[in-house]
């Protein structure tokens, strides 16, 4: 519990400083922050609590006899039926939230790890009382092993982000079909985009309209352009060059 204590409060750290607006050094925002909690959250996961789990379950795999038994195994049913109740409240709330940043999917994913933890554990007391006692430990290790794939699961996706990950194929079929739908736009190449923050994209293209085309002319077709994108596809950051058309 108290490492969940850690991993929730860099959350809450990360979600605080990833609202901060943009300033001179870090121009589109502090979204990564979050991305940065989730790393941290894995690190906790995989280097500290399942290993800490498997070094406590390993040993007792070779030592396993009438004492492991639970003293009161009401009272444990109890105290897990309600750890379930309490961490499906909020695991509920995160659920329901359509769009979910890195900080949030890393505490979902710290609730998933908690809430089959207890049913395992519910599975091994109930096996215990009936004199499986080795149950205790394979418990353990279960738990121990969904801990860590939790943590390499939080580390691949979020280690992507941080490189600069690009949004899905359907987002650059999306922005190019926009950009050519402005009158006076013949084409669109050199298009990238890349995550800045959580479901904020960064995104920059060329178009290219006809030769001889005024200034004036050109810079109104850009800003259309740049408008409609923005209003299609949510992107934050839209950059606009223009080429003019080859022959």
């Amino acid at each position: 519990m108290l490492s969940d204590v850690m991993v929730s409060f860099f959350h809450l750290l990360s979600l605080y400083w990833s609202r901060k607006p943009a300033d001179e050094f870090h121009m589109f925002g502090h979204g990564r922050a979050q991305n940065v909690a989730a790393i941290v959250s894995a690190t906790i996961l995989i280097f500290f609590m399942s290993l800490e789990a498997f070094r406590e379950a390993i040993p007792k795999l070779f030592q396993i006899s009438e004492t492991s038994a639970f003293q009161n195994t009401y009272l444990a049913l109890i105290a897990i039926f309600v750890g379930m109740l309490i961490i499906a409240i909020p695991s509920i709330d995160i659920l329901r939230t359509k769009t979910k940043g890195a900080s949030q999917k890393a505490q979902m994913v710290a609730l998933l790890k908690d809430e089959v933890s207890y049913v395992a554990a519910l599975i091994a007391v109930a096996l215990v009382a009936q004199g499986y006692y080795v149950s205790d430990t394979i418990a353990s290790l279960f738990v121990a092993l969904i801990i860590a794939l939790g943590g390499i699961y939080l580390l691949k996706d979020n280690v992507h982000y941080l490189v600069g990950r690009a949004p899905s194929q359907q987002f650059f079929e999306k922005v190019e079909s926009t950009a050519k739908s402005v009158e006076g736009v013949l084409g669109v190449h050199d298009l990238k985009a890349e995550y800045v923050g959580p479901n904020i994209i960064q995104a920059s293209l060329h178009i290219e309209i006809e030769k001889g085309t005024s200034i004036e002319n050109a810079d109104k077709i850009a800003h259309e352009v740049k408008e409609k994108v923005s209003r299609v596809t949510n992107c934050q950051y839209c950059v606009i060059h223009v080429d003019p058309t080859n022959d």
